[in-house]
C-alpha cells in the first residue's frame, strides 16, 4: 500500500493461484472478498497522506497486473519476460520457499534479476524461523541470520541502506512459529551480477 506515492503501475505476484484469485477479487471489488479496510486504515492514519478510500481506490487503479511467480525459476514469472523494475518488495516469500541456503540465494538472485541497475529492493523476512503454522498446518521455514542475507545481497552487487531488526517478543509463547525476528531491508542494485 505504502509504494502507491512512488509508483504508477505495480504488479503483484504469488506462487499460489488461490491467493492470487483473492487479490484479484478484492481489485474488482467483488463481495465477499478479504477485507483489506483495517490495514488500509492503519498506513493511511500512519501516512496522514490520503483518507483510506482514496488509497483503495488509488490502489485499484495502480494494480495493472496480478502474475504467478516461482522464485525458484530464473524468470520467476516465466514465461512472460518483463521490463526491469524500478522497485521488488517480498514480503515473507524467500524463506519460506527454499529448502536450503543455496536455493535461498539461487532464488534471491532470481528476484533480484528483475530490477535495473539503481532499482530497490525491500525485503521483508523472518530470522531463524524453522516453522510456521497456516490454520492447521504446520509448514517448514528456512532459517536465515541477519549476516547471511545481507552477505547474500553484497555478493549480488546491492548496497544495503537499512536493515531494521524488530525482536520477536515472547518467543517461547509463540505457537505459530518460532522465529526469532522480523527483519525489513532495503537495498540498492548497484550492478548486474
Amino acid at each position: 500500500i505504502s509504494p502507491l506515492s512512488h509508483f504508477q503501475d505495480i504488479v503483484l505476484s504469488d506462487f499460489t493461484e488461490t491467493n492470487r484469485l483473492e487479490v484479484q477479487k478484492w481489485l474488482r471489488g467483488d463481495e465477499g472478498c478479504f477485507d483489506w479496510s483495517p490495514v488500509i486504515q492503519f498506513v493511511s492514519e500512519l501516512e496522514g497522506k490520503r483518507t483510506p478510500k482514496e488509497m483503495e481506490e488509488r490502489l485499484r487503479r495502480t494494480v495493472k497486473q496480478v502474475l504467478p511467480c516461482d522464485v525458484r525459476h530464473e524468470n520467476p514469472f516465466h514465461p512472460l519476460v518483463l521490463e526491469p523494475a524500478d522497485c521488488v518488495l517480498t514480503s515473507l516469500c524467500l524463506e519460506a520457499a527454499c529448502k536450503d541456503h543455496p536455493t535461498y540465494q539461487q532464488a534471491l538472485k532470481n528476484v533480484t534479476a528483475l530490477l535495473r541497475p539503481g532499482g530497490v529492493l525491500i525485503m521483508i523476512g523472518v530470522l531463524n524461523e524453522t516453522f510456521y503454522v497456516v490454520g492447521e498446518h504446520r509448514l517448514s521455514c528456512l532459517p536465515l541470520s541477519q549476516t547471511f542475507v545481507e552477505n547474500a545481497l553484497k555478493d549480488l552487487g546491492f548496497s544495503i541502506q537499512k536493515n531494521d531488526i524488530l525482536p520477536m517478543p515472547d518467543r517461547d509463547k509463540n505457537k505459530v512459529s518460532d522465529c526469532e525476528a522480523f527483519f525489513f531491508l532495503i537495498a540498492e542494485k548497484m550492478k548486474n551480477v
